[in-house]
This record gives C-alpha cells, structure tokens and sequence, in this order.
C-alpha cells in the first residue's frame, strides 16, 4: 500500500512538473511560429515582417543609438558594398593599366624615335627661361606630387605589392609614415598649385597659334619639324591646365577627406548638375558623401599620374636640353629657338629696345 501511494505521489509530481514545462514552452513556440511567419512580436518597429524589417535595415536606415557617433545608429549601409566594388575593381584596374600602359607606350616610343635632340646643335649660349620664383613653385608642386603619388599608390595596392615582399612590420611602418606624409604635404601641393596659377596663368591663354602646333604633333613624331610656339606651346598648356582642374579638385576632395563628415560637396554639385539636365541624387548622407570623396579623389589622382608620367617623360630622358629649365632656369638658344621660336623673338626684342631705351 505504502509503496502504490509512493508510486502515485512521483506520478504526481512529473505530471505537475510537465505541466509547468509545458506552459513555459508554448509561448516560446508561439513567439517562434510568430516569427516564422513573418510577423514581429510587439511590432517594436512599427513593421509586419521581417522583410519589412530587413529592407528598413538595409536602406540604410538609422535607429537608436546612446553613441556620440549618429553613424553607430546605421546597422547596415549598402552603399559601402558599391563602394568597395567600385575601389576594388574598374578604379584601381583601370588606374592600374593606365598607369603602366603609358609607362609602356613611352619606353616603345623611345625605342621608335630616340631622344628628341636639338637639330642645330647646342650654341652654347642660354637665355633664361625660369627665374627663382618659377622654379621653386614647380618643384614645390612636383615634389609633393610625387610623394602623394607614391604614397597613394601604397593605400591602394600596396598590400598586394609591397606586403608579400616587405612581410607585415615593414609593410606597416612604411604605409604609416607614408599616411603622414600624404597628409601634411598636400598642403605643400596645393600651396605649389596656386602660385603656378599665379605665375603662369597668363602664359597659358589658348590662341590660333596652338592650332598649328597641335596639327604639326609638336614636332615630337618627326625629325626637322619645329612648329611656332611661344613661352609656352600647345602641349604645355594642355598639361597647364590639366593640373590646375585637376589638382583643385583632388586638393577639394582630399581636404573633404582629411576632416571627414564636414561637407556636402556632391550634393551641391549634383544639384548644379540637375539644373542643366541631369538626374542625381542631392540627399546623401555624410558617409555616402565620404565614399563619394574617396573614389573621385582615387580616379583623379590615377588619371593626373597617368599625365604626368609624359610629362615627366618629354621633360627629361625624352628630349635633350628641356630639364635645364627648371634646373637652373637657363636653355640652350638653338633649343629655345626650335621649340619656343616666337617667345625667343619676343625677349630678344624686348632686351633690343631696353638697351636703346636712354638712361634717365
């Protein structure tokens, strides 16, 4: 008997505390079946479903954050999957083939037509080309450009260059030396910027004398061809002004990024865009602006190396006597002659008429 009451005593007790079990489970099994078909418990979000919820999330929506950062309150921003797409992909293939392309096209120039030397011959007599001034705004700007250049390059694809050669340590001290030096001598390029402007803007005023110049190649596909040019040619300005636009707008761009979240450059100039017939989008938010800054601030400075590297190029081992002007300012007049024929008649017949000019 005693031992029938024990038996139904445990029964007892399991049957309660599957009861109990039991109720604690089917509101977890509810909340769950909830959820699978698609409703949210309590609708927190004032949303039906979770792809409701989902999409909010991934349009990049903010919520609620006790963060300082409002950008903490943003859990999903998609726009920074076309951003990386973009960066990883046509920029740095496309700046990565221009940048070498040109280096190639100008080695198979080389080995076509050779040093462009001066037909006539050195005189040994110079004229100056660049006083003091000139030049140090020319190596101002050059010189940070070259680091910037290189520099940047390392942010770009350095890890996939310099860090399986260099190993880890190094790779890292020298892309965080290189980031400092990015950063502070953009201030050197873009004060180099201005006062070329400055200095040469008035020489690079496009004129019908260009035409000729331009039809001729400059006389750099053929031998014996000197086109009339004055202080500077066709080509020169070309370059000019190429440097100026592009460089304000990468000096824009790279400011924008050196202070992060201060400006909406895009979303004003989209809308001066929108005004002549475009359709762009004006409400970016400050990280879409930043990601915009990055990749246009990237495509630039890919398409100015690109340049540059001609530049570099015709200014040195391409053609004979052209480095001495910005090295000691001072030109070779047959070179002058052949290359800058009406700016050599020009201060010749302005030192003719300073020397009949009567002392006072």
């Amino acid at each position: 008997m005693n031992m029938l009451k024990t038996i139904r005593a445990h029964l007892a007790s399991v049957l309660v505390l599957f009861a109990l079990t039991l109720a604690g489970i089917m509101p977890a099994v509810h909340t769950a079946s909830a959820q699978t078909n698609g409703e949210v418990p309590g609708q927190a979000l004032g949303l039906n479903s979770d792809a409701d919820l989902w999409r909010f999330i991934r349009n990049g929506n903010a919520g609620d954050t006790q963060m300082k950062d409002q950008l903490a309150a943003v859990m999903i921003q998609s726009e920074g999957d076309n951003w990386r797409a973009a960066r990883n992909g046509p920029v740095s293939v496309y700046g990565a083939a221009g940048v070498l392309g040109i280096i190639v096209l100008l080695a198979v120039f080389y080995s076509w037509r050779g040093r462009i030397t001066i037909d006539a011959g050195p005189s040994g007599k110079t004229i100056e080309r660049f006083g003091t001034i000139d030049r140090f705004a020319h190596w101002l700007m050059a010189g940070s450009f070259v680091i910037l250049a290189l520099t940047g390059l390392n942010l770009l694809y350095g890890r996939y260059t310099l860090l399986p050669l260099l190993g880890p340590e190094a790779f890292t001290a020298i892309t965080i030396a290189g980031k400092y030096a990015h950063n502070y001598l953009a201030f050197a390029f873009m004060a180099g910027l201005a006062l070329s402007f400055v200095l040469w803007v008035r020489h690079n005023i496009p004129s019908k004398i260009d035409l000729d110049w331009l039809k001729a190649g400059g006389g750099i596909f053929t031998k014996g061809v000197h086109p009339p040019a004055r202080k500077f040619n066709a080509g020169q300005k070309i370059i000019f002004w190429v440097v100026m636009l592009g460089g304000l707008s990468v000096s824009l761009s790279g400011i924008a990024l050196l202070f992060p979240f201060q400006t909406a450059m895009f979303a004003k100039t989209f809308g001066l865009l929108n005004m002549i017939g475009f359709d762009l989008p004006t409400t970016l938010t400050m990280l879409q602006e930043q990601q915009l800054n990055q990749l246009w601030h990237g495509i630039v400075s890919l398409v100015l190396m690109t340049i540059i590297v001609a530049h570099i190029y015709i200014g040195s081992v391409g053609m004979e006597g052209a480095l001495d002007a910005m090295n000691s300012g001072k030109v070779d007049r047959n070179w002058a002659k052949e290359h800058h024929g009406l700016w050599v008649k020009e201060v010749d017949a302005a030192t003719k008429a300073a020397k009949a000019k009567p002392a006072e």
